[in-house]
């Protein structure tokens, strides 16, 4: 495939931060894979030729900074923050969290219901993000960052946009990079390196969220498509698609009960959650919140 180099969006009077968006120009690629680390579950398969019309999507996951900018100026309230709690990995609470411990769900019990847990003091009551301004927002519901994407003037991917945008123009590669997850030994995404729930070595350099510009972006600019954090996508989920020679622009199922997120986090691991994966996938309700779901955005051209 030839290369596509992509173009800085001129800047709107009617959005915020444009200066974070590179228009893409589209085109017919080769969605989902056959790959045998396919989760056929959920629904990663099969191959599929897909078109997409051009579009523009921000390089980088909507950061604290910015997010704290669209609450500042809107006075929105997150899903988080309405329920009064949100879920934090085990390991990242401090004592005084622990004591704010409301529940953890049976099949993940790494998962931790804190008590005052937002985007705002993402790992509890005794937390903050003021040394973590350029790390993505997380603790974002899909209802949160569809509020956030209104105020901005942009809207999220769809699901075939999120892809093509990471894939970079590389042909069913399982990486963005390439087909290897590390080069040299080098470690190009945020994801747990170590024993799983447990112990993260960190090799990568992060514990937990890495800034938004951390490593190397992808062909097409975009920073931070695998790992790092969960991406909310606009497609309600389903694991079945559509037997057409080319699905055109698709925009996923009418109707549904979860939304889409692609990309991965810091917690994936190949033992647990190998999920970043560009063809992965998984999904969430739209009030869900947790330490590792983020997202970034996109505008029509």
């Amino acid at each position: 495939m030839e290369k596509i180099e992509p173009r800085i969006v001129m800047k709107s009077t009617k959005r915020r931060h444009d200066e974070n968006l590179i228009e893409l120009p589209g085109g017919e690629f080769l969605m989902g894979t056959n790959d045998k680390d396919g989760l056929e579950a959920d629904g990663e398969g099969p191959v599929r030729n897909v078109y997409v019309k051009p579009f523009a999507v921000d390089r980088f996951a909507v950061t604290n900074e910015h997010f704290k900018e669209f609450i500042e100026e809107t006075g929105y309230k997150t899903d988080a923050e309405k329920f009064g709690w949100s879920f934090v990995f085990h390991l990242f609470i401090s004592d005084e969290a622990k004591r704010q411990v409301v529940g953890s769900p049976q099949q993940t019990p790494w998962w931790l219901a804190v008590k005052g847990a937002s985007w705002k003091q993402p790992e509890g009551l005794d937390s903050t993000i003021e040394d973590k301004m350029n790390h993505p927002v997380i603790h974002v519901s899909w209802n949160d960052a569809v509020a956030y994407c209104k105020w901005s003037g942009k809207r999220l991917l769809t699901e075939a946009e999120w892809e093509y945008a990471a894939r970079g123009g590389l042909v069913q590669k399982r990486y963005p990079w390439g087909d290897k997850l590390t080069h040299k030994k080098k470690h190009l995404c945020n994801i747990w390196q170590g024993e799983f729930p447990v112990k993260n070595t960190a090799k990568d350099g992060y514990v937990t969220t890495a800034p938004v510009d951390a490593f190397q972006p992808n062909e097409f600019g975009l920073y931070n498509v695998a790992g790092n954090v969960w991406e909310w996508c606009s497609d309600w989920f389903q694991n079945v698609h559509p037997n057409e020679k080319v699905i055109l622009n698709p925009k996923g199922s009418e109707h549904g009960t979860e939304k889409i997120m692609k990309g991965g986090s810091y917690l994936c691991h190949q033992s647990y959650c190998n999920r970043y994966r560009v063809a992965a996938r998984t999904k969430n309700t739209p009030d869900s919140s947790t330490g590792n779901m983020g997202f970034r955005c996109a505008v029509d051209l």
